[in-house]
């Protein structure tokens, strides 16, 4: 009996999961003061999230450590700028077709929101 409380608990977990799989775009603030569109396409796999981000110097770069709990999303991108290594970590709230994120950088943070794409 245990285990199937069990079983449908986590099952009540994965099905309250974030709907994220698909194309976002965000307006993001620069040091310059304009802003930045960048794209995001996400594939959730159960728990996990997985998927690129494009816009920046137009590459196409790969997430990692993607995670989805509930409504929370987070994950890092790691790429190289001048010959730096930069990480860049991920964190935001999805509800409807909206992402309030947060970008967390060795120089500080940057809050915007991205929106789902039609």
């Amino acid at each position: 009996m245990l285990k199937k409380i069990l079983l449908l608990a986590s099952l009540a977990l994965v099905a309250a999961a974030a709907d994220v799989s698909g194309k976002w775009v965000a307006q993001i603030p620069g040091r310059d003061g304009q802003t930045r569109e960048t794209t995001y396409n996400f594939k959730a796999d159960g728990a996990a999230l997985k998927g690129t981000m494009s816009g920046f110097q137009r590459n196409q770069i790969d997430i990692s450590d993607g995670k989805i709990d509930g409504d929370k999303i987070s994950f890092v991108v790691k790429m190289e700028f001048n010959g730096n290594a930069i990480e860049m970590k991920y964190s935001g709230v999805v509800a409807g077709d909206e992402i309030k994120m947060k970008r967390s950088t060795q120089r500080g943070e940057q809050e915007f929101t991205a929106k789902r794409a039609k």
